[in-house]
């Protein structure tokens, strides 16, 4: 019997010697790539591919532009294909068929039109991606347009897990400096998106959802800078702004209604227990209002690690206990907007 299994063994070793020779010449690992093809290598994180129902779509967040030049991410379904990272900038660039799709949304998009992606490496180790685009990148009209345009890029990439930073090339060479005069020196991170300058002194920021129009049939919660005076960023004071409501000269409203106000906020176990107080209670006792005020507070925590669901309290109450008869969706919302 022992003889037996030292032949198999032997037997086994050449098997594996025999494919590992297969494997290392011309048409083994090496052949499987050329020096010419463009390879995207995404880290393979289990929340990396979400696929929906609809077989071999991908739910990405686009960032595009409404009227009044905010930018405003949005979900929408797009074919699954490797390098899907690249894909989600190549749907956001100007062409007749995108102005057409987007037409009804009133949204506009951030990348000029003839822009080229001319090629992506993504660091799986720093999380740095390397975006190439061709020369008409930089055929926007104002500076307002260059700051959504860079900005847009950043967030759309860094929603995929494996990037943290985007660093911009333009025809293979870095570009330190947009036409006017953005610097982009090195990898950028997600940060200031829609900066509301409503003071010079600051000590931290916090990401505010607001609600803005498309058009007359859409309107979309925006993700809104606001400097503050708080040392750090915290979730008392991004709720505080949320319910103060946006900047006077904003083209933007609150989905707060007038009458709530903001008690305190407390978080145990990934749950933000938010209290609120209502001038009068049968005023939001209606599902859609309560839809309103529970997606903006959620988007708001959102910004904040480990806040899994948002539970409404009146007054130190339950709602049940409080007499309201609504039911919420107390999960922190995956996505803004959708189309």
């Amino acid at each position: 019997m022992d003889n037996i299994k030292k032949i198999l063994l032997i037997v086994l070793i050449l098997a594996i010697g025999i494919n590992l020779s297969a494997c290392s010449g011309k048409g083994g690992f090496k052949g499987l790539f050329s020096k010419d093809d463009d390879i995207e290598i995404i880290r393979s994180d289990s929340e990396e591919y979400d696929m929906t129902e609809d077989e071999g779509l991908r739910e990405t967040v686009l960032y595009f532009k409404n009227a009044e030049g905010f930018l405003v991410p949005v979900m929408k379904k797009i074919p699954w294909e490797e390098g899907i990272a690249k894909l989600a900038l190549k749907n956001m660039i100007d062409s007749p068929s995108l102005r057409e799709s987007l037409d009804q949304t009133g949204l506009i998009p951030i990348i000029p039109a003839g822009t080229e992606i001319r090629g992506m490496t993504i660091d799986g180790e720093t999380g740095i991606c390397k975006v190439d685009f061709s020369k008409e990148i930089l055929n926007y009209e104002s500076e307002k347009d260059e700051e959504n345009l860079i900005k847009g890029v950043v967030y759309t990439l860094t929603e995929f897990p494996a990037i943290k930073e985007v660093q911009f090339l333009i025809e293979g060479n870095s570009a330190p400096v947009f036409k006017y005069g953005m610097q982009v020196n090195g990898p950028m991170r997600r940060e200031d998106i829609n900066l509301v300058k409503n003071s010079e002194e600051y000590r931290s920021k916090v990401v505010v959802y607001f609600k803005g129009n498309g058009n007359e049939e859409f309107e979309y919660f925006i993700p809104v800078t606001i400097p503050t005076l708080a040392p750090m960023p915290n979730v008392f004071t991004a709720l505080e702004e949320l319910f103060k409501g946006p900047p006077a000269e904003a083209s933007l409203y609150s989905s707060i209604p007038q009458g709530v106000t903001l008690e305190g906020i407390e978080i145990r176990d990934g749950v933000a227990y938010v209290d609120l107080s209502f001038n009068s209670i049968d005023s939001i006792n209606e599902k859609y209002i309560f839809d309103e005020i529970s997606k903006s507070i959620g988007l708001t925590l959102s910004e904040f690690e480990k806040i899994e669901k948002v539970e409404l309290l009146v007054e130190g109450k339950t709602l049940e206990e409080a007499g309201i008869q609504v039911d919420y969706n107390e999960t922190i919302p995956a996505f803004a907007n959708e189309y």
